[in-house]
């Protein structure tokens, strides 16, 4: 994040050196602003582990290093009931199937892909239970505040390198849609 500012922040000039920083104080108020906007978004991400954790007490939500662990322990647990079994994960994008393999890490799961997959496929071998109940409900909460998360980075460094107007595209009737000659 703090590399796609940095971009921005000097105006090359024709002999190919830089000059003083475009906006300097804008910018490092909107780094100290992104870097609170980041913390809240770990913050966020702990407070849904500690969730999946199944956090009884005010004192275990607290507790988020200890999440993990229970996590782990289910897992473990459900093994034994519930073998695990190939799944296929198809994710959106690169943003998304990042997440989804750091969360599979995280839980001591190894992903994989056959060859010629997408790379945006996933393979997993995980028990059927702990996906429905903690994986994948977990996954679709961090990304959908990740997703969040950077989508509103995205914007602003378009709205201040590239253009400041967000909205969206026009839409015409398509009894006006011009058809190719032919």
């Amino acid at each position: 994040m703090a590399g796609l500012v940095h971009i921005f922040s000097f105006v090359t000039q024709r002999d190919g050196t830089s000059a003083m920083p475009v906006g300097a104080t804008q910018r490092s108020e909107w780094k100290s602003e992104a870097m609170t906007k980041e913390q809240q978004l770990i913050g966020k991400l702990q407070r849904i582990e500690s969730l999946f954790a199944r956090a009884t007490t005010p004192g275990e939500r607290t507790a988020a290093g200890n999440a993990l662990e229970r996590i782990l322990q289910r897992l473990e647990e459900t093994r034994q009931v519930d073998p695990p079994i190939e799944y296929t994960f198809s994710m959106p994008d690169m943003w998304s199937r990042k997440l989804f393999v750091a969360l599979l890490r995280r839980y001591g799961i190894q992903p994989y892909r056959y060859y010629r997959q997408r790379y945006t496929t996933v393979m997993a071998s995980v028990p059927r239970r702990f996906v429905d109940e903690t994986l994948w409900p977990e996954y679709e909460k961090l990304n959908e505040i990740l997703r969040g998360y950077l989508e509103e980075i995205t914007d602003h460094v378009i709205s201040e390198a590239v253009f400041a107007d967000k909205s969206d595209v026009e839409v015409r009737d398509d009894a006006n849609m011009a058809l190719p000659d032919r």
